[in-house]
């Protein structure tokens, strides 16, 4: 019992559902093992009872947590509403500004203040004010300092978070991109970010789009090969340089002569690559590209920054600070002892050592190269925004925030003492898969979060949205408990640990509004109950797959059909499929299931699956037969496809999501879960329904693509158009 109480002081369950009313305890060694990530010796009855007296003691103790969290329009509740009375609060606000607060108090009513009771510090205070803290602040990451009367005092990190994030502006159709996939005929053989900025001004313009969404942009962790999935990043924070198009590089064009020859051969090469991807079938080839457009970007960096530009640069530099100059150091002592800093000599593991500052001295010019790259990207990265907003997008650039990050990467270097070391990151056994998952990414500690501040999420976040119109938050149900596999142990051998989900909403919800972006959240799957509300009541969007909402409320115990359009949630990303999924083509077909019988996939016999796939696919034609929005018949691919998209249009999603692969009937999924070697994972262009690959330049003037994109927003504008009032 001891154990098992100490778990759940600290957030570690010790036992969970799989599936409603079926409870499996956790492994001991197993809460063992998590419970020493997080600092906690729980080995022996002994070390329990001690750990247990520890926090007991540091409960009482504490006059305030490392971080409170208030919601604008919300009276404060849990630390601060249990403080003593006579408790003298100061509130230093982010932008300097000083202010006395009245401690909270039973049955408090406002004060003639008002019902914030913020005040200048200082100034005079009334003797009846029994004001409550919170509202008046404006949202921010200010600091709190509480003195009681008996002499404790205490230092908090002080959240105040908007009560809702940003709305979206209207319905809104736009595409779904895998970015590398994306190759124009200017491409480095893979597609960039001016072919991003280009698909964002023809799409905005030409098509009416509201959005992009993308693939994470991440920094990868290099190698050879690198792992090419955008979801195993070395670093969520900043962007990887392979996404940028070099000739637009200010500096490219005062190129002198010798490294201008040296550049267009450069240029030829990276051509051969664009030719082989898109004419021989050869698949996207990241470190190739990667390594001319280094050798290209090494020659321009030679040219000299104008004063304006070198302006910019420090300005870069002084507001990334520390994360910037952590992030370079990493880069550049990779390229020089490998990408794992597991492995490095003595001394370099330690970010913050005396050997690690000397390297950063003698690598100075390469820590520069690195924090110019980003620099660069950033900067692309705004072009694109710019371009998508001057096309008409009411929302943008879509990014996409991972999961987490690789073991061996910058993030998990430079900030060690906030991540989980010998934990990974997964799932619990479930209907889908019964052995589990293992993602091989740290987990951040819970603890280590509260008591920074929140400071590596937060800057985290701001990175992320600085040119973004929206946040795609990749397996949000992580905002509120995550699946902590031990390493070397199954991951059936897991459980669940918690986090503050209030203050990790309240983090995204107070960034979110700093960047005036929407919040989407891929809550798919198995979801805690109570999460979706949560989402919902802040203003987040959900995420919502035609193939999987069906109506199992209705169902009674039988198949559950497909939920009708009005039934759908407005709150959310509705779209046809997604980069884990078969195309719409390849859904309909039922190609999906031949492709994982050939590679070994499935969990029963071929003939089994392909019937289980006719009757799901047959149920949803039928559905949309019967709302009349398959006038084109069953058999007509193309009708089917746009049919899919009326129904997501008759929904009251917010947003509409297009797949870009469906416009053209691309047959293969971009990513195929639980592959690796067996399928080109991450690497593939778009391709047409034959298999050949098409460029930026032909999507435009695909005749497929425009008839599916008008079609879609013909039955939005009929959706949205208001019944005619009644006569007389």
């Amino acid at each position: 019992m001891g154990r098992a109480r100490l778990a759940a002081l600290h957030g570690v369950a010790t036992s969970y559902e799989p599936s409603p009313g079926r409870t499996l305890d956790v492994p001991e060694d197993t809460v063992v093992a998590v419970l020493a990530a997080l600092g906690v010796d729980a080995s022996t009855p002994r070390a329990v009872r001690a750990a247990l007296d520890r926090r007991e003691q540091e409960q009482s103790r504490a006059l305030l947590p490392p971080t409170v969290v208030l919601r604008a329009g919300r009276p404060p509740c849990g630390a601060l509403a249990g403080l003593p009375g006579g408790t003298v609060l100061r509130v230093e606000s982010e932008n300097g500004e000083r202010l006395d607060w009245a401690a909270p108090a039973p049955g408090a009513v406002p004060g003639p203040d008002g019902p914030g009771g913020a005040r200048p510090a200082g100034a005079p205070r009334a003797a009846a004010d029994r004001s409550t803290p919170g509202p008046e602040l404006p949202p921010g990451a200010h600091v709190l300092y509480a003195r009681a009367p008996d002499g404790r005092s205490a230092r908090a990190t002080l959240i105040v978070a908007p009560g809702r994030m940003p709305r979206a502006p209207g319905r809104a159709h736009g595409f779904l991109v895998q970015l590398y996939s994306l190759l124009s005929t200017r491409s480095w053989g893979m597609g960039d970010l001016a072919d991003l900025a280009e698909l964002a001004a023809w799409s905005g313009r030409a098509l009416g789009s509201g959005f992009l969404q993308l693939n994470p942009l991440h920094a990868a962790v290099p190698g050879e090969p690198t792992d090419p999935s955008p979801y195993r990043p070395s670093s969520r924070r900043f962007p990887d340089p392979v996404h940028l198009r070099v000739e637009d590089v200010p500096e490219y064009a005062h190129l002198p002569a010798p490294a201008r020859e040296r550049a267009a051969e450069l240029a030829a090469r990276a051509a051969a690559l664009r030719e082989a991807v898109l004419e021989r079938g050869a698949l996207i080839d990241r470190d190739a590209v990667w390594r001319l457009k280094r050798e290209a970007l090494e020659l321009v960096r030679e040219v000299p920054l104008g004063p304006g530009r070198r302006a910019a640069y420090c300005d870069f530099l002084a507001e990334q600070g520390r994360a910037l100059e952590d992030h370079a150091t990493w880069c550049a002592l990779a390229e020089v002892h490998g990408p794992d800093w597991r492995s490095w000599p003595g001394g370099l593991a330690d970010p913050y050592s005396a050997r690690t500052a000397r390297a950063r001295g003698e690598l100075l010019d390469r820590v520069d190269f690195h924090c110019w790259l980003a620099w660069l990207t950033d900067s692309q990265l705004g072009t694109a925004q710019r371009a998508a907003l001057d096309a008409g997008m009411g929302i943008g650039l879509v990014h996409d925030l991972a999961v987490g990050v690789h073991p061996s990467g910058a993030d998990v270097w430079a900030q060690q003492d906030v991540f989980a070391a010998g934990m990974s990151v997964g799932a619990p056994p479930d209907a889908f898969n019964s052995r589990g998952q293992d993602w091989g990414l740290p987990p951040w500690r819970p603890d280590a979060l509260a008591r920074t501040g929140y400071a590596p999420y937060r800057g985290l976040l701001r990175g992320l949205l600085r040119h973004a119109g929206a946040l795609r938050v990749d397996h949000v149900m992580g905002l509120s408990r995550l699946w902590w596999v031990p390493e070397g142990r199954k991951p059936t051998e897991g459980t669940y640990v918690r986090y503050d989900i209030e203050a990790m909403l309240g983090v995204l919800a107070l960034e979110a509004h700093r960047a005036g972006a929407l919040v989407i959240g891929e809550d798919l799957g198995t979801v805690e109950p109570g999460v979706r509300e949560a989402l919902a009541e802040r203003g987040a969007l959900g995420t919502s797959v035609l193939w999987f909402e069906r109506d199992y409320e209705d169902a009674g115990g039988g198949r559950a059909r497909p939920l009708p359009p009005e039934r759908w949630r407005a709150d959310c990303l509705a779209t046809a499929t997604t980069h884990d999924l078969p195309s719409t083509a390849a859904r309909l077909s039922g190609e999906h299931v031949g492709l994982r019988h050939r590679l070994g996939l499935l969990s029963r016999p071929l003939e089994e699956e392909q019937a289980e796939d006719a009757v799901e696919v047959g149920e949803w034609l039928a559905e949309l037969g019967r709302l009349g929005l398959l006038p084109e018949g069953p058999e007509d691919e193309e009708g089917a496809v746009k049919a899919v998209h009326r129904f997501l249009a008759r929904t009251p999603a917010r947003m509409i999501g297009v797949w870009l692969p469906d416009c053209v009937g691309d047959r293969r999924p971009q990513n195929l879960p639980g592959t690796w070697d067996e399928y080109p994972n991450w690497r593939l262009p778009v391709a047409g329904a034959d298999g050949t690959p098409l460029t930026l330049e032909d999507l435009a003037a695909s005749p497929r693509l425009r008839a599916l994109m008008a079609d879609l927003a013909e039955h939005l504008a009929d959706a949205d158009r208001p019944d005619p009032a009644p006569e007389g």
